[in-house]
């Protein structure tokens, strides 16, 4: 453009040149200036429309198409329900766990059962042995005894009394002391039951029983030990009644109620799918978290193979509406973003001039990312809005978008 320029002004700055030439000359620099301005400037601007091209564009040949395996399919309305995640662990009701310890202190004589057993209520898990525990028999025993006599003595006093020929005073010490002997065997028959052992005969053998029907967990004495009173010696749970206690923040207790179902996983197994439903809602925060605890209760049949402690992830299902869906595979992420791929039609903004070499050449495939806002995911599928409209028989990659991305990240460039 210089050189042009510069030999227009060369040529027509001679000095024999007219007035009127000069003019001319003139005229026509500004004309061929014009001219290379606009070409260079239409230039950069397909230069611009190019590059933004191949920022949202990706084209696949025939055979990249096939053995990428890409499907397309349409937007589809579809029932998803919109959730609330929540995190927590697997429990058990107060009363389906029990610590059992012994009320006397005594040496382990016997143990019956091994850790993972199941045990009904009532079963006889230990035995310790205690001489204190004769000693209560033999109270019992010896006060069984003295009512017996005592009870005779009190008919025999009591006629006497009626027939005035011994004091009442006498009547009233047989009695005061056939109450007393009473007590005293009630006491005794009592400490006897409270520690399952026998009234009758005479042992030294305290049994350690089952309160609940479950599963033995920690054991915590040995044979020969002291098994001291108050300190756990066996853990008893029933898992049956196994519900979970999920952690929900503040924002989100106002759409949770009780009866509503959660479907959720154990975050350290399988990605199997349980449900439960809610049945309590706590008044109060867990901990510094800001969180609430929310019981929810799991069917028996589920709950097998379940014990307490397990971790979880569960999602809340709040409502259900009809919202515009993909597969969720179709929904990929680049940088903060979220993009679909739609299959362009043929020709649709693509002139490709046909050389006799390209022309052997394999048809080409072109693809578009669009913005999309993803919503609530449920059974496989993603609601998604559009940030632009697109038509609504648009063909959208169900299958094979993230290797669309990863190609257009790489600069959509592929071999032909």
């Amino acid at each position: 453009m210089k050189n042009i320029v510069k030999s227009l002004i060369t040529k027509f700055s001679i000095p024999m040149a007219t007035g009127t030439q000069r003019k001319a000359a003139y005229s026509l620099l500004l004309i061929a200036y014009s001219v290379i301005l606009t070409s260079c400037n239409e230039k950069k601007t397909e230069e611009t429309h190019e590059e933004e091209k191949s920022e949202t564009e990706v084209a696949l040949n025939e055979s990249q198409y096939k053995t990428v395996g890409i499907e397309t399919g349409l937007v589809e309305n579809r029932n998803l329900n919109k959730v609330i995640k929540a995190n927590g662990y697997t429990t058990v009701p107060p009363q389906n766990s029990a610590e059992v310890s012994t009320l006397i202190g005594g040496t382990v004589k016997d143990i019956f059962v091994l850790e993972g057993t199941f045990v009904n209520k009532g079963k006889v898990l230990a035995t310790i042995q205690n001489l204190e525990v004769i000693e209560m028999q033999e109270d019992y025993h010896s006060a069984t005894a003295n009512i017996e006599y005592l009870q005779l003595e009190y008919n025999r006093q009591k006629t006497l009394s009626d027939e005035n020929v011994n004091p009442r005073k006498v009547f009233q010490e047989v009695k005061a002391k056939l109450a007393a002997e009473r007590a005293r065997a009630q006491a005794a028959k009592n400490k006897l039951e409270a520690l399952h052992v026998s009234s009758k005969g005479s042992t030294s053998l305290v049994p350690i029983v089952a309160p609940i029907s479950g599963y033995v967990g920690k054991i915590s004495i040995a044979k020969g030990a002291y098994a001291q009173t108050g300190v756990s010696l066996f853990e008893v749970v029933d898992n049956s009644q196994m519900h979970l206690d999920l952690n929900v923040y503040e924002k989100d207790l106002g759409s949770i109620s009780v009866g509503q179902v959660i479907d959720f996983v154990l975050t350290n197994q399988s990605n199997k799918s349980i449900k439960g439903k809610i049945f309590g809602i706590n008044k109060s925060f867990s901990n510094e978290s800001k969180t609430v605890a929310v019981h929810a209760k799991i069917e028996s049949a589920d709950a097998k193979g379940l014990i307490p402690g397990m971790y979880v992830s569960a999602n809340i299902n709040i409502t259900n509406a009809t919202v515009p869906a993909l597969p969720k595979d179709a929904v990929v992420r680049n940088a903060d973003k979220y993009f679909v791929f739609i299959e362009e039609e043929e020709n649709a903004g693509h002139e490709e001039k046909k050389t006799g070499t390209e022309a052997a050449h394999e048809k080409e495939i072109h693809f578009k990312a669009i913005e999309v806002i993803p919503g609530t995911t449920d059974l496989g599928f993603t609601e998604v809005k559009f940030v632009n409209e697109i038509t609504a028989d648009a063909k959208i990659v169900t299958k094979g978008a993230f290797y669309l991305l990863s190609a257009l990240k790489g600069g959509g460039e592929h071999d032909h």
